[in-house]
């Protein structure tokens, strides 16, 4: 083996380690003692994670329109794999209502956004959350009226991750000043969420359910497969910079989002299953990533 692929090696264990080892220690802890993760997630969505995105989206450094042939290729990649897999859901034997929105909607939360920045470095902190607010804008307009045609999509507008995007963009549009010490409060709020959303995936992986592997195992390897393929049929067109192809790339690989569960849970479709696409789904990721990361390095 050669220097180059030591030092490719030595590139993807760094990027993956510490996320798997903070996901185990989520797991481990909740093995150990009963771990209701409920508030602390609902925190983390209400709080934290505005905290970052608007930590991002306000910074002198965040420029919108560069992320914008990005982010059109976030969309085309999330409804894209719900299309070429709607006819694979009757030979599968589930209801597309079931196994298309986690095999649409993925990772790119908790496990997308600190692997991008461990795998690229911080200068790939907002893309990843460009990615993470296109996938978040489609889980809860195009995901929410699959699961409920009678959803009133206006609620997006009071979400407190979209009020933080529309006030980064704001600050960030016209370059209003913030206050050092508020400055320093938003940022120190923001670096929680990406360490509690991997402590969350580990207790979260405490519940899996094996009853239903084989549909589990389709979506653990459907849902990367899509979703690269079509970064890669629509490369072409968007003809990405090396790097910004490169975390398009990553984020179809991102196994189903948690989240997933949760809506199948609130509308009761099927939320056992969904839980089996999700959580194999998160496990198969420990193949799927490396392997990836090793193509867009």
């Amino acid at each position: 083996m050669d220097i180059n692929s030591l030092s490719l090696l030595e590139r993807i264990f760094f990027t993956v380690f510490p996320l798997v080892v903070i996901v185990g220690i989520g797991f481990f802890y909740a093995r150990r003692r009963h771990t209701d993760m409920a508030m602390a997630n609902q925190v983390n969505i209400d709080v934290f994670v505005p905290a970052l995105i608007f930590s991002v989206m306000a910074s002198e450094s965040f420029d919108l329109p560069t992320y914008s042939t990005l982010a059109i290729g976030a969309f085309a990649v999330v409804l894209g794999s719900g299309l070429i897999l709607w006819p694979l859901c009757r030979w599968i034997g589930v209801h597309p209502k079931t196994f298309l929105p986690p095999m649409m909607f993925n990772n790119s939360g908790n496990l997308g956004i600190p692997l991008m920045v461990l795998a690229f470095g911080e200068a790939a902190l907002p893309a990843a959350v460009v990615l993470f607010l296109v996938e978040n804008l489609l889980h809860f307009t195009v995901g929410a009226y699959v699961m409920d045609h009678k959803t009133k999509l206006l609620r997006l507008l009071r979400m407190p991750m979209i009020v933080a995007t529309l006030a980064g963009l704001a600050w960030s549009t016209w370059q209003l000043p913030l206050p050092v010490p508020l400055k320093t409060a938003i940022d120190m709020l923001g670096q929680i969420a990406i360490p509690l959303m991997l402590f969350a995936l580990g207790v979260r992986m405490t519940s899996i359910d094996f009853t239903h592997w084989k549909i589990g195992a389709w979506g653990a390897v459907l849902a990367p497969l899509s979703g690269i393929a079509i970064a890669l049929l629509l490369q072409p067109w968007l003809q990405l910079d090396p790097t910004q192809f490169g975390y398009l790339v990553l984020f179809g690989a991102l196994p189903p989002a948690v989240l997933n569960y949760m809506i199948a849970e609130r509308y009761q479709q099927e939320p056992h299953l969904v839980a089996s696409i999700v959580l194999l789904g998160n496990i198969g990721s420990l193949v799927f990533i490396p392997i990836t990361l090793a193509f867009v390095l």
